[in-house]
Formats: structure tokens, sequence, C-alpha cells
């Protein structure tokens, strides 16, 4: 792996702490999501993952931010990404210039009461600037100690290319799951030969494969009421494809959410997904793999 960074082979974070302040589902309480993350460190997490366009008013980086004074920082890995911009409630825009990033990620340091952070993902690419601009300012950032490693979210072959030459790219965030595999046909073959980790996020399928719950009614305020998979007839075609996994997971003693995290896991040391949570129970679930 590039400018390797230890990655952890369980790490709860991306959905999972957007789902702590309200993305597919409603936000935790404050307290409670402190304790998920404490509970979670206490089960062998690590590495945690937000960014800052994760809840109202940056209001995930703030509480990963409270929950890490709780924490000894010297054993926890952070990674938190910027240039996903919040217009109003329902529209947001992509910004990558060199100036922006460079404030957001002092904006995260403070959000998040840290002199560093592990690994800065540029969240989204921003196609009107070039990468090579946005690049050579992480690089400098890394130079200053403000950031120790940079990765990407949702780049194509070109773009990681073309930002692996400014600086090497540790880790790529892209979408992995049973139902999501696209990645399979050029996207690891790259990462593997530029040496770069995956992370793939949403692992149980946006939640999908998470349990009846999900497969049965959707939050009324969950972003997933607008995603094609999880609407109409999808909907009911996919739950089929639940029902399957279901029935194979019970006959291995698991339950479905562990069954697609394990197969995930299965495609290589590389591949380190972050799986999510909004209780600790399930949290604790989740990681016995």
């Amino acid at each position: 792996m590039a400018e390797q960074v230890e990655m952890p082979r369980v790490k709860l974070g991306n959905q999972g702490l957007v789902g702590l302040t309200g993305n597919y589902n409603s936000p935790v309480p404050e307290e409670e999501g402190i304790a998920i993350i404490k509970e979670a460190f206490s089960k062998g997490i690590t590495f945690f993952d937000t960014s800052d366009i994760y809840g109202v008013n940056h209001a995930n980086e703030y509480l990963v931010g409270k929950a890490l004074k709780q924490l000894p920082r010297e054993n926890i890995q952070l990674a938190t990404k910027f240039g996903v911009c919040r217009i109003d409630a329902s529209q947001v825009i992509v910004k990558g210039s060199p100036e922006y990033a460079r404030s957001c990620c002092e904006a995260s340091l403070k959000r998040l009461g840290v002199d560093y952070i592990d690994l800065y993902y540029i969240h989204r690419i921003d196609t009107t600037v070039p990468i090579e601009e946005t690049m050579g300012e992480l690089k400098k950032l890394v130079g200053e100690g403000k950031i120790k490693y940079i990765g990407l979210s949702e780049a194509s072959p070109n773009t990681i290319r073309r930002a692996h030459v400014v600086h090497p790219i540790t880790a790529l965030q892209m979408e992995y799951s049973l139902w999501t595999r696209d990645i399979e046909e050029e996207i690891i073959p790259l990462c593997r030969e530029l040496g770069i980790g995956i992370v793939p996020y949403s692992p149980v399928g946006r939640g999908f494969f998470a349990g009846k719950a999900v497969v049965e009614s959707v939050p009324p305020n969950s972003s997933l009421q607008h995603h094609p998979r999880f609407t109409g007839e999808n909907f009911d075609k996919n739950k089929g494809i639940y029902f399957r996994i279901e029935k194979l997971a019970k006959k291995h003693g698991c339950t479905p959410a562990q069954l697609a995290l394990a197969w995930v896991f299965h495609q290589g040391d590389d591949i380190v997904p972050i799986p999510g949570t909004t209780k600790i129970k399930n949290s604790t679930k989740t990681l016995i793999l």
C-alpha cells in the first residue's frame, strides 16, 4: 500500500458515523453517539472515518471530536474528508480548489480537536479543477504535518493515476458490496497495481443486508427513500435477494450483515470495509466475523 498507514481489519465509519448524525436514519443523541464510538474502541476498532459534510453544521466531526477527548489519541487513526459543500438542506456542490482544500482541513482540525488528521480524503472530485492542483495543496499539508496520508473517494481510473503522480495515494473509498461490484473490473486491479488500499463504503448494501427492519420499512426521513434500489418494483425484487442471503446466513450461524461483511473482507487483505451502526448492540454483532 503506497505511503502505508496501518489499516485495521475492522473499523467503524463513513455511513456508520453518518448514521449517528442523520442520513440514512434519524440522528442519535450526542451522548449515545459518543457511547457508540467508545464501545467500538473497546471492541478493538481504532480507525474512525467521518467527513465535514456529515450531519447539520458539521455535527459529525464535532461528535467524533468529543468522543476522541475520552480516548487515547495515540491509539486512534482518524480519517475525514472535504470537497462536498452544502448549499442548503437539499443541495450540495463539489469544490476542490487548493484554497478550499486548505481551509477545510484547518476547519476540520479545529472541530475534531486534533493536531493532525491521519488520512484526509478528497470526498468527491471537482471536475472544474485539475486534480494536480488539489493534490499539490494536500501535498503541502502533508509537509506541514497537518495530515499524514491522502485518500480519494469515488474517483475514476484516470484521476487516480494523475493524483498518484503528484503524491502517493494511500486509500481509495468506493462503494463495494454483494450487490455493488462495479469496481472489480478496473478500479481494484489499478489500486493493486499502484499499491493503494481499497476502503469499501456501504459494505452492507446501504444497510439492506443489515436486517428485516431495513428491508420491510425504510425510515421515513432516510435518503434511501429516493434510492432506486429501495423504491418501487426494484425494492420488491430486492427483498427476494435479502431473504436468500438470510437463509444462507442462518445455515452458517451468522446474521445477514455478518455474511455480507465477511464476503467483502475475503476479497483481499488490501480491502478494508467500513461498516456502520447507530446502536451499540448492532456494532457488537457486526464485529463477530
